[in-house]
């Protein structure tokens, strides 16, 4: 997953603020910064981090001015690892997802996707939260009072608009495979309480992690926005590149 760095007040100075912010890897690889907004920056490399490799980030923010008057406060760093590389792919033309770890398939789920009136994202998203359990509600996405569920299993995050990959214990056992039923999400086989350990909405969560990668084809929408979530693996290199203050 690309690292993204927040910052509680608007940064004018990108530029000096994004040259006291390090991402080393190792094994060692060009990493790059991109200013999705004046309070986000993300870095990433040109394709993605390697199985196994060790990221530090490095933060010399202290007393840096990022805008008038405003100055950083943290210097310190922090490291942590990538874990094994799993990439599942959503065919929405098929309703099956293919999870692939460390370059051999893994499994295969039937899955069912947004329906005709709220087709799901296309393209590259990373799992950004995950929740063994959370309640989804249709007013937080603009849906009205279509679906209160306080109680949806398996739940893991794609973007930050309100598109999950998540159990589903509501829709007929028919669906997944065969039809796009849903309000936009992508929906797995489940069981109501989150503890059938043989239906593919648990077997997928438990084989995901944060950072995950998860690409969805075939859904007749749009590519997600890459700042929607953690998803700048959608822009170019060229793309990304043009978004950093510092001059390569």
């Amino acid at each position: 997953m690309p690292v993204s760095v927040n910052f509680t007040h608007a940064v004018a100075d990108r530029a000096a603020v994004e040259k006291a912010i390090t991402v080393t890897a190792e094994p060692a690889v060009e990493v790059v910064g991109h200013w999705f907004s004046d309070t986000r920056l993300d870095f990433r490399p040109e394709t993605y981090w390697a199985a196994g490799t060790r990221i530090t980030l490095g933060l010399r923010l202290k007393d840096v001015e990022g805008a008038d008057g405003v100055y950083g406060t943290q210097s310190k760093d922090v490291t942590f690892h990538i874990g094994r590389e799993q990439i599942s792919t959503v065919d929405l033309a098929t309703r099956t997802m293919t999870v692939r770890r460390d370059g051999s398939t893994y499994a295969t789920y039937p899955v069912t996707g947004g329906d005709a009136d709220h087709t799901t994202w296309s393209g590259i998203m990373v799992i950004s939260e995950r929740f063994t359990e959370t309640r989804m509600e249709s007013s937080t996405v603009g849906l009205g009072d279509e679906y209160d569920i306080k109680d949806v299993p398996h739940a893991q995050r794609l973007t930050t608009s309100g598109t999950f990959i998540h159990g589903n214990y509501w829709a007929g056992s028919s669906v997944f495979g065969h039809t796009n039923a849903s309000h936009g999400c992508i929906g797995l086989q489940d069981t109501k309480g989150a503890n059938d350990s043989s239906v593919a909405g648990y077997a997928f969560y438990k084989s995901s992690m944060l950072g995950d990668v998860v690409v969805v084809k075939n859904s007749g929408e749009d590519t997600v926005d890459p700042s929607n979530g953690l998803n700048g693996w959608n822009l170019s290199w060229d793309q990304w590149r043009a978004g950093s203050a510092l001059s390569r």
